[in-house]
């Protein structure tokens, strides 16, 4: 138990750490694609998953983890991808950004979390479990995209990081925007980690890394998986209420220690304060979060369960899941922020 513990309480508090300071929200991600037409965090997400899965397939090839194969639930993760799309936009955030805002002392994040782990836990296990049984039920007997093209999954990791790679140099030739620099108030290692603004592939690349090491920490506690946050979100609240330890693991410790991660990032940052948006917004997040809870639920996972550890693996699943993850995310977009703006613009036009 106290392995389980320090195990992923260090894993959770790097990875809480690295997020907050890098401002790292895969809904921000999808997001910046249409809005901003800017695609640095939408790539950084590929680094995380390039580089996972280089580190996984290594350590599975020297048999110190061991990948499941459950086949791939296809009904579940299209229509689960989709709707946790959506909740990630009402919600202001994806899973695991939903816990890292918390700890910067995110009013709307802890409606949304507590939103999101209730909605995960109706679904695992309260009144919404048999149709998120039934939706996991269609599935295909191929798990992972290599198994289906009948080839080594080193071919696909070569390609794909080739793939990023590539991208990657693109994206650091082109010309930099100038940008204002305040004097720095700290100096040496106290800058880095907290003043400093730290770019996005930085940080995919300390994500990477993490989500390497978090296989075999968690595989010695018993758990064979990396980064995971809807079961350990969902189990955390049933646990409070049924008091069955036997839902506490190292995924549990693992999301605590996100939350506390991001505390001490923002609280060395400066960044941590209490903020209390206005009731849209709380309604918002609370519908979003459960949204959030129930999609990732159906899905198998969410946009990092789904969006960079299944995928990094090559499970049909992960990828799939990313492109309803976009889906729904850029359709909550264009009804909530889109749409109402060219309303506004057109009332402007008119007036």
């Amino acid at each position: 138990m106290l392995q389980m513990i320090m195990f992923g309480i260090i894993c959770g508090l790097l990875l809480g750490f690295v997020l907050q300071r890098g401002r790292f929200c895969v809904v921000g991600a999808y997001r910046d694609l249409i809005l901003a037409k800017d695609g640095r965090m939408f790539l950084a997400t590929f680094i995380v998953i390039a580089i996972q899965s280089i580190g996984v397939y290594a350590l599975k090839d020297t048999g110190v983890i061991q990948f499941g194969n459950d086949g791939f639930p296809w009904l579940g993760t299209i229509v689960g991808g989709f709707i946790f799309g959506i909740g990630m936009v009402l919600a202001g955030g994806c899973a695991t950004g939903t816990w890292y805002r918390a700890g910067e002392g995110m009013i709307g994040s802890w409606v949304a979390l507590f939103g999101y782990m209730l909605g995960a836990a109706m679904t695992k296990y309260g009144v919404w479990k048999v149709a998120g049984d039934n939706l996991l039920s269609y599935r295909t007997s191929d798990t992972y995209i290599h198994e289906t093209l009948n080839v080594s999954p080193w071919v696909l990791v070569i390609i794909v990081t080739l793939l990023v790679g590539l991208l990657v140099i693109r994206e650091w030739r082109k010309p930099k925007l100038p940008i204002f620099k305040m004097k720095p108030k700290k100096t040496g290692l106290a800058h880095i980690l907290f003043e400093k603004r730290w770019h996005p592939f930085v940080t995919a690349l300390l994500v990477g890394l993490i989500a390497i090491m978090a296989w075999p920490l968690s595989a010695m506690t018993g758990r064979m998986f990396g980064l995971g946050i809807t079961a350990p979100s969902a189990n955390i609240l049933t646990f409070l209420i049924t008091g069955d330890d036997a839902l506490i693991d190292w995924g549990t410790f693992l999301v605590l220690g996100i939350f506390l991660g991001a505390f001490i990032a923002a609280k060395g940052s400066g960044e941590f304060r209490w903020r209390l948006p206005d009731m849209k917004t709380l309604r918002n997040n609370a519908i979003g979060g459960v949204t959030m809870g129930f999609g990732a639920s159906v899905a198998g996972g969410c946009t990092i369960g789904n969006g960079l550890v299944n995928s990094a693996l090559f499970a049909w699943q992960g990828w799939i899941a990313i492109v309803f993850f976009l889906l729904g995310t850029w359709a909550a977009t264009y009804f909530t922020i889109i749409r109402k703006q060219k309303q506004t613009a057109a009332a402007s036009k008119a007036a």
